[in-house]
């Protein structure tokens, strides 16, 4: 099987990225993170860019087969060490700053067997000596993009009955659709899908729920709001009011948790791919703001060191919205990529809050977001917890409840 037009199914996503989820603005600087197996996309992103006046554009490539190596055979000295030279470029790309392109194609199961110690150990390293990026990041400082390209092995893993190509060909098909490439025209499909999102993050705004109450077979959870919480959906902006599209795609809307305020147990409802590795059925019981036991039929190693990366792991910085009848929970497929399933169930992250949920937060320090109830980590990692039985509830400061989510839709 290969897809129809597909040179032109590309041209147009690498045109949609650049023009939508990053709008690369006149004499601005790019970087595009990708693999190598996906030089095709990269150099369309590259003239895309160029073209709709970028400054410069840089491209950095990633290949699973390298990392692996390193991180089963660098000194441990090195992995604990990030070299000078990607500070001074995480520095240049936030003073310059660059429109970030994030290309999600990587095996999902990458770096399976590798001894987790010395993955967690280079990514805590890595997270705090570019922390300058994230941070910028984070407070939506510079425009950033995360979006996928079929590789092969994910693929496979996807589409277990497929092989090679054949599984590529049928994935790139699914991130055509979901993208919205199919429609006659996927800009203003995007236009529209954003308006519709930024009306439900309004009315979620307005009602200003003190905390949210999620119910189902497998949770009992509430999760505390901070006070002048904003809830976004689709676009974001920069501060000199550039929008830019943070995922595509995209279907939720999210906000920050107060992460003083969470007591209860959550179930997953899809594996979540870190790491390099596949977590299954995890199970989180919280006590004012903490996880208290955290368990996962598959995975536990991993998990253990995602909880250990700094104390504000152990605590929740996003809780988004996605309805069940989202295209891509309606598929019924199993991406194993967070980019895909958060976009398919309500999810929750562990670590970072994003400052910008937070009216007045991107011009905060870090004691006052903690003031706030904001969570601060070096991670931030979406976990899928949504289901067709999940029902959520608004609670609002009388204690009036107002309900939000019934059978995992919008009620």
């Amino acid at each position: 099987m290969s897809i129809a037009n597909f040179a032109e199914k590309l041209q147009k996503y690498a045109e949609l990225i650049v023009k939508v989820g990053v709008n690369v603005q006149k004499g601005q600087a790019v970087v595009i993170y990708i693999s190598v197996d996906q030089t095709q996309l990269a150099r369309l992103l590259v003239k895309e860019a160029y073209k709709a006046g970028a400054g410069e554009v840089i491209v950095k490539w990633n290949d699973t087969f390298t990392s692996r190596q390193f991180l089963e055979f660098a000194s441990q000295e090195r992995l604990e060490n990030v070299p000078e030279y990607l500070v001074k470029e995480a520095e240049y790309i936030v003073a310059k700053k660059a429109a970030r392109i994030s290309v999600v194609s990587e095996d999902p199961n990458g770096f399976a067997g590798v001894d987790q110690q010395r993955i967690a150990t280079n990514q805590a390293a890595t997270g705090k000596a570019l922390n300058i990026v994230r941070k910028a990041t984070q407070n939506n400082d510079l425009s950033w993009t995360v979006v996928s390209a079929a590789g092969v092995e994910w693929a496979e893993k996807v589409f277990p009955e497929l092989k090679g190509q054949e599984a590529a060909d049928r994935l790139w098909e699914e991130i055509f659709k979901t993208t919205r490439i199919n429609t006659p025209d996927p800009i203003q499909a995007w236009k529209e899908h954003d308006q519709k999102l930024r009306e439900k993050a309004a009315w979620l705004t307005k009602e200003q729920f003190v905390a949210l109450h999620y119910t189902s077979p497998v949770t009992d959870i509430t999760i505390g709001l901070p006070k002048g919480h904003l809830w976004e959906g689709a676009g974001s902006f920069t501060p000199e009011g550039v929008e830019f599209m943070a995922n595509m795609p995209t279907e939720e809307v999210f906000t920050s948790a107060d992460c003083r305020r969470i007591d209860g147990y959550i179930t997953s409802t899809k594996p979540l791919s870190y790491a390099g590795s596949i977590l299954e059925d995890m199970k989180f019981t919280f006590k004012d703001g903490r996880i208290i036991e955290a368990t996962a039929k598959k995975g536990q190693e991993v998990l253990d060191h995602l909880l250990e990366i700094d104390e504000g792991a152990r605590s929740l910085g996003e809780v988004s919205l996605v309805p069940d009848p989202s295209p891509i929970s309606q598929s019924g497929i199993i991406f194993f990529n967070t980019l895909f399933d958060e976009n398919a169930s309500d999810h929750l992250a562990l670590g970072a809050a994003y400052p910008f949920n937070l009216e007045g937060g991107t011009k905060m320090n870090d004691e006052e977001l903690k003031a706030h109830g904001l969570n601060l980590s070096q991670t931030h990692v979406d976990f899928m917890v949504g289901s067709a039985d999940m029902n959520i509830d608004g609670i609002k400061e009388d204690g009036t409840r107002v309900p939000v989510f019934r059978n995992g839709d919008w009620a």
